[in-house]
């Protein structure tokens, strides 16, 4: 079992945006499987950051696209594109600290910050995004 699984309400209705949410989900979840039996502080800072460069990098190329529209939420959305990085960084300090990774309480912080974030933010710049292809 990984991590994260999909739910339904990741789904935004674009099916491009989320099929890259669901491997988005399967990155994490194959990270995580890569983590394996080696549960030793470096391995998870390891896998931590991995999934926080992953991520990083798909906000970055989001945020890119969106300066590039002028998309009217752009401040919004990066803030919570930083709200998710800020708390994948605590974690990692959690794991620095304590020397072990709270796999539950870090699938719940991904999974509900996943829900908000894709139900809400994600889903306002697809839509506008299909809006301003329509009107091209």
């Amino acid at each position: 079992m990984g991590i994260l699984s999909w739910q339904d309400r990741f789904s935004i209705g674009i099916a491009e945006v989320d099929h890259e949410h669901r491997e988005m989900i399967q990155l994490i979840n194959d990270l995580h499987a890569a983590l394996g039996a080696d549960q030793s502080p470096e391995r998870i800072e390891e896998f931590l950051g991995e999934i926080l460069a992953r991520i990083a990098a798909h906000f970055a190329l989001e945020e890119k696209s969106m300066e590039a529209l002028r998309y009217p939420e752009r401040g919004a959305l990066k803030a919570d594109h930083e709200r998710l990085l800020d708390e994948i960084r605590d974690i990692m300090d959690e794991v620095s600290e304590r020397g072990i990774l709270d796999e539950a309480r870090f699938s719940d912080r991904l999974s509900a910050w996943f829900g908000d974030h894709f139900s809400s933010f994600d889903e306002r710049l697809h839509r506008y995004l299909v809006g301003q292809k329509v009107r091209s």
